[in-house]
């Protein structure tokens, strides 16, 4: 903690305003709330939470980065297979939380170059601020005759057809948080004596009894269950008529997830680019997140009616989909504009940077077509 940075007299007012409703949540709760539920305050209450309010979240004057700031690479590459749905479905394509607008920008010119521009862009977007910073950026940065096919939602579409897309949305959704002991199950929360502190209570019953009953944990063993997760793949299933669901996002299949080794689970904050374990300070000031358990995500597809329809890793997606063609458009000799793109296909591809760590699982309903993006290093198989 003492090597965080220090956050402004203004930020530390904010972050004790969230903390204070918090505090009052938790008191009308008899003392004690789920981690999830925390988690959920922390990152989405109105004005409030981390995404809700006006801080400066992406990119380098922010708290991480994500792929699409890196490079337009990652976009332009990942345009192909969405204009392979496109050719398939002549659908529209509907990104959830799309940050600060970069993906649906780049995504626009990309398929316009490719002659396969969807018949909308939704965007569906929890938060009223990064909304109303998306729609800046676009109003901006895109043609009028792109930027009339964008549309925001404020809530999922019926009979939706084309691609669902959502790069790092699963990592960002409240997970509950299990610990097993020689006791037994417990879930672990949130109480307040003065700071937030963290709290056992034992998990005797109910749907999060029986999932972490089910995955037979290790003892002495802390870890993250998010039903909602899978919750969202569910409704996305339902509401997909014919076409794609695309997720990237750091995490692992579940026999990785729950390795023993891993006795403290994946929970990560980000605060100005330091990362750090301690999600209980800076409320409000930091992102929360927890790696995605892809069996799981899986799971959720595949039971509610949807094909699996690839698993693999990002940096394998990625020249499925034709990144080194991308690249090799611009002549090595051209140092001022090939230096960059190398750096760029350096961290999404590598495995020590975002190559292995992030993956990428694809769902498909109506749409028989090999996808691009799996055509080799598809690990379906473990999940």
């Amino acid at each position: 903690m003492s090597s965080l940075p220090i956050p402004n007299a203004e930020a530390q007012a904010h972050s004790q305003q969230l903390a204070a409703q918090i505090q009052n949540q938790i008191s009308q709760r008899q003392g004690w709330m789920s981690f999830a539920d925390f988690m959920q305050m922390a990152l989405y209450e109105p004005q409030l939470g981390y995404y809700s309010g006006g801080a400066k979240k992406f990119g380098h004057g922010g708290d991480f980065v994500t792929a699409p700031e890196i490079s337009p690479l990652f976009t332009q590459t990942l345009a192909n297979q969405a204009a392979q749905v496109l050719a398939d479905t002549r659908g529209s394509i509907m990104e959830l939380g799309a940050g600060t607008g970069k993906l649906a920008l780049d995504l626009l010119l990309a398929l316009q170059d490719l002659n396969q521009l969807p018949e909308q862009y939704c965007v569906m977007e929890v938060s009223a601020h990064l909304r109303h910073i998306q729609q800046e950026n676009l109003q901006k940065a895109l043609p009028a005759e792109l930027l009339q096919r964008v549309v925001w939602l404020d809530h999922l579409p019926q009979d939706f057809v084309g691609m669902i897309v959502g790069n790092e949305v699963l990592d960002a959704i409240p997970a509950h948080l299990i610990h097993h002991t020689s006791q037994g199950l417990h879930e672990r929360g949130v109480a307040f004596n003065g700071n937030f502190v963290w709290e056992d209570k034992p998990l005797l019953s109910g749907n999060l009894f029986e999932a972490a009953n089910a995955l037979a944990l290790p003892q002495d063993y802390l870890t993250e269950i998010c039903p909602a997760a899978s919750g969202l793949i569910a409704s996305l299933a339902h509401v997909l008529t014919r076409g794609v669901i695309v997720m990237l996002d750091y995490g692992f299949s579940a026999r990785e997830y729950y390795h023993p080794q891993r006795n403290l689970g994946t929970l990560m904050c980000h605060y100005q680019h330091y990362a750090h374990t301690e999600p209980l300070v800076y409320v409000g000031l930091q992102d929360i997140t927890a790696h995605v358990d892809f069996t799981s995500i899986a799971h959720a597809g595949v039971n509610n009616g949807l094909e699996l329809a690839g698993f693999c890793s990002q940096a394998q997606f990625l020249m499925n989909c034709g990144i080194l063609d991308l690249m090799s458009n611009v002549s090595p000799h051209d140092m001022a504009n090939y230096a960059p793109l190398a750096a760029a296909a350096q961290k999404l591809m590598s495995p020590a940077e975002m190559g292995d760590l992030f993956k990428v699982i694809a769902f498909s309903k109506q749409f028989d077509t090999p996808l691009l993006g799996f055509t080799a290093g598809d690990k379906s198989h473990t999940l």
